[in-house]
């Protein structure tokens, strides 16, 4: 009996957070473009959608730019949690904590204080200022992930390298590049849904010349959900969906 109970909590809580998904998903094949009522099966609404050119230089731009800042995150992030885990500095520990003070941060917090931050130098919003902000919010993420990796293996590794002859260029490429690499990736994975994803910080810190694909659509649900908006969003679940799928293979090989 409480094994049954449990088993249909859990399909009562998948139920709530899906429903509205599957409704989503439902409608952007519904024929019918003002009714809810179900009319048939159609394709209709993503050819409109793939014919948008609003909708499709939105969706470039966001594609740019979590490319752009995932892959810098990534590099960035990946030295960082090198350094902190190779080298002994004062306030180490300090500057690490700052990393989830970051990630715990609330997103309208983070676009505020990154709009002002951006004024004070004289930065115009647009293009450049989206880039550095979703690097930032993107940042900790690797960070946390690549660091969780390095502590995980055994440090002597190295010191049996250096012993073999082998110098510090070496030793990573060849011994500790490969065994974060399942870390790297998985933090690249992370950092461009986050970057894809984003409403709040992106609405803070970007232009009114340069638009992506999650505040475009903000900015059309708040005039009705069209049946293309419902398609443009069943895609875009299917990419995040995708992604975050591969990075948790990833990680999970990452434990292992």
């Amino acid at each position: 009996m409480k094994k049954t109970f449990k088993y249909f909590y859990l399909v009562l809580v998948y139920l709530f957070l899906y429903t509205p998904i599957l409704v989503l998903i439902v409608f952007s094949f519904n024929k019918t473009k003002y009714s809810t009522n179900w009319k048939g099966f159609t394709l209709e609404w993503y050819r409109q959608l793939f014919e948008n050119e609003p909708l499709m230089e939105a969706l470039g731009n966001s594609l740019m730019i979590a490319l752009s800042s995932s892959i810098c995150a990534t590099f960035l992030g990946t030295l960082a949690a090198l350094a902190f885990y190779r080298y002994r500095f004062w306030g180490r520990k300090v500057m690490y904590s700052f990393i989830y003070v970051v990630m715990m941060s609330p997103d309208i917090v983070m676009g505020i204080s990154l709009l002002m931050f951006f004024i004070s130098l004289g930065l115009e919003p647009g293009a450049l200022t989206l880039l550095l902000a979703h690097i930032t919010f993107c940042l900790p993420f690797v960070v946390v992930t690549v660091y969780a990796r390095i502590s995980g293996f055994d440090h002597h590794i190295i010191d049996v390298a250096k012993d073999l002859g082998a110098s510090e260029l070496k030793m990573f490429w060849h011994v500790m590049m490969p065994m974060i690499m399942p870390a790297i990736v998985a933090g690249w994975l992370l950092s461009f849904t986050l970057s894809l994803d984003d409403v709040v910080v992106s609405f803070f810190t970007t232009g009114p010349y340069f638009e992506i694909l999650p505040l475009k659509i903000y900015s059309m649900v708040r005039l009705g959900i069209k049946p293309e908006i419902n398609a443009l969003s069943t895609m875009m679940l299917l990419l995040s969906l995708v992604t975050v799928t591969i990075s948790h293979l990833v990680i999970k090989e990452n434990k292992q």
